[in-house]
């Protein structure tokens, strides 16, 4: 949570009370309203070097997290670094003040004795931001917070961030993710989700794979993949389900999905690991049969739990 006011600082402690996860307060311009928020029993402060109003502050900070544990992100906003440092180092580029900018506040914390320290060095800048990641990865071994800010509305922001976090996370750097665009926070989790799925480190929840469509698909892929997507959005099995447009290449080109179904001329196939295991005849069933299916691997897999959920979905779903 942001804290903009000592009345947000202050409200830290009640909402302690009422929730189970740790909080984060983000902190910008007033060092004062982290030393309330430290003081109301916040788990984690964030400080953005740009603003947050010198050295002197910053060590204050530092000490009253230091006596309470508490530890530090360093969260270097591209569009608001130290006008000093942009001076001496912008010739290099963006990304090397941002790197330079952690470089000054980390010496200050270990300065203090203190070394329970997270960074980021976020921008809206995709590869300035990379550069970033990658560059301070080489100086230091501090965990690093990873993600493109100010990305923009779900579909752009979307892909900027696979983009940005993914290249980041692909080199083998991060430790945590943050997707920020302009929607709903339950949007930025979904998103960040596959993120970590398309790149095999976390796994949850159901892996839709489906074709493009071409001249052969004689089916509605793009609802029918809609639907089962849909469907399945209450399972939380790490499986991999497949619908692919035609018998031809359907079954060999999404061989690895633990099920999946294959268009035909008002038909499908299902199919599990690639071998096609019954023919679904009736158009209108192709959802509701294949479902069942679905619910048939998740038992074998020993997902009774959402087994049970997706078949009570089922029942009580216009599938039938």
């Amino acid at each position: 949570m942001t804290a903009p006011d000592m009345e947000s600082a202050r409200a830290i402690g009640e909402i302690k009370k009422h929730i189970h996860i740790p909080l984060v307060v983000d902190i910008h311009f007033q060092y004062l309203f982290a030393l309330e928020a430290i003081k109301q029993g916040v788990d984690k402060v964030r400080i953005n070097p740009g603003n947050i109003g010198g050295q002197a502050k910053v060590r204050e900070i530092v000490r009253a997290c230091k006596d309470r544990q508490i530890p530090i992100r360093i969260g270097v906003n591209m569009g608001s670094l130290e006008k000093d440092l942009y001076a001496k180092y912008g010739k290099y580029g963006v990304a090397r003040v941002m790197v330079e900018s952690a470089a000054r506040n980390i010496a200050i914390l270990e300065k203090e004795g203190f070394d329970d320290i997270v960074v980021s060095l976020k921008g809206s800048d995709v590869p300035q931001t990379v550069e970033a990641y990658v560059e301070f990865a080489k100086r230091f071994r501090y965990p690093l917070h990873v993600g493109i800010t100010e990305a923009g509305t779900p579909w752009v922001g979307g892909l900027k961030s696979a983009v940005g976090i993914g290249a980041i996370l692909a080199r083998g750097i991060g430790d945590t993710i943050r997707v920020s665009i302009a929607g709903e926070p339950g949007e930025q989790v979904k998103i960040g989700w596959e993120i970590l799925k398309a790149l095999n480190l976390r796994q949850k929840g159901v892996s839709i794979i489906a074709c493009p469509t071409c001249g052969r698909t004689q089916i509605d892929l793009i609802n029918l993949a809609k639907q089962v997507e849909d469907a399945l959005q209450i399972i939380e099995a790490p499986i991999k389900v497949a619908v692919m447009g035609c018998v031809v290449n359907g079954p060999g080109e999404a061989s690895f999905a633990d099920i999946g179904l294959s268009g035909g001329k008002k038909q499908a196939a299902v199919f599990k690991k690639g071998q096609v295991v019954a023919i679904i005849e009736d158009e209108a069933k192709i959802l509701p049969l294949f479902l069942e299916e679905v619910i048939k691997v998740l038992k074998e897999k020993g997902y009774d739990q959402d087994a049970q959920k997706l078949s009570v979905k089922l029942k009580e779903s216009i599938y039938v």
